[in-house]
């Protein structure tokens, strides 16, 4: 259940096209452009997935928009609350919140990835979630030195700025002020999809390589929605209505703006273009 997050946040994957063309979308008016691309946060190096619209926009960008600051204080710190916030009391256990079968899986899933037990037994379930998600991703060879925010803060000049649209203290509290239930519940989904469906991730890279976005939002997306429409409204919908604001106070301004953020955030009508286009602003693109 919060696998597809690490969509939202960011993906990554083992086995792509030489070459990836994602779509990005266009926002114009009289006095300012802000161009917007779905994220992939960890990538296989080598890979030349960046379309020319994107590079074009990023030579003349007055602003660029993450969702984190692209920075290692910020990475740190954002390490630091996840241990803070992701670790069960003492005397509690990650694996009695779990049910038998999903035991099992842990267990499984912990030898599969190389990832210490002991250490995903000390973590709330959201953190262990999203530990063997990254794991899952780092074996395949994905590497957030070659991911999309990393590079693309590279590529622009030193005079854009860098805004980020929430602190890592928001971000965090995204997850863990998610109920224990929910989070369980999550955990438990995600084990049995990373048993039944080992390929999911791949599937999902290469829906985004082509912008394949029904694909995206079938797989990545509809399940969280079914299962926990509150899990989804909180992590999907509710942020991107705060950024959809956020954006639309920065076109009323003037210059050039290069938005990057979680792939699934762009997705379907609860993504941002839908809703930029529902407040009637203009949106080029799928």
């Amino acid at each position: 259940m919060l696998r597809p997050l690490i969509l939202a946040l960011g993906l990554a994957l083992t086995a792509l096209p030489a070459s990836a063309q994602p779509p990005v979308w266009v926002v114009r008016d009289a006095d300012s452009t802000i161009v917007i691309f779905g994220s992939v946060h960890l990538l296989p190096p080598g890979l030349d997935w960046r379309p020319a619209a994107l590079d074009a926009a990023l030579k003349d960008a007055d602003d660029l928009w993450f969702e984190l600051p692209i920075d290692g204080t910020a990475s740190r710190e954002t390490a630091q609350l996840a241990v803070a916030r992701g670790v069960l009391p003492p005397g509690e256990t990650l694996s009695s919140r779990l049910s038998r079968k999903g035991r099992a899986r842990l267990t499984a899933a912990a030898e599969r990835l190389h990832v210490p037990m002991a250490a995903l037994e000390r973590m709330r379930p959201w953190l262990a979630d999203l530990t063997l998600g990254v794991a899952q991703l780092a074996g395949g060879g994905a590497n957030g030195s070659d991911g999309v925010e990393r590079t693309l803060s590279r590529a622009a000049p030193a005079s854009a700025q860098r805004r980020a649209f929430e602190t890592p203290e928001q971000q965090i509290a995204f997850f863990a002020d998610v109920p224990d239930k929910e989070q369980v519940a999550a955990l438990e989904h995600s084990l049995r999809e990373m048993q039944a469906e080992p390929r999911t991730y791949d599937k999902l890279i290469e829906a985004w390589v082509v912008g394949d976005l029904k694909m995206l939002e079938r797989r990545g997306l509809a399940p969280m929605r079914r299962a926990s429409p509150r899990l989804y409204r909180r992590l999907v919908t509710q942020r991107n209505a705060r950024w959809t604001q956020m954006l639309t106070e920065r076109l009323a301004g003037s210059g050039e703006t290069v938005v990057v953020v979680g792939a699934a955030h762009l997705i379907g009508k609860d993504g941002l273009p839908a809703m930029l286009r529902a407040r009637g602003i203009a949106v080029e693109g799928p």
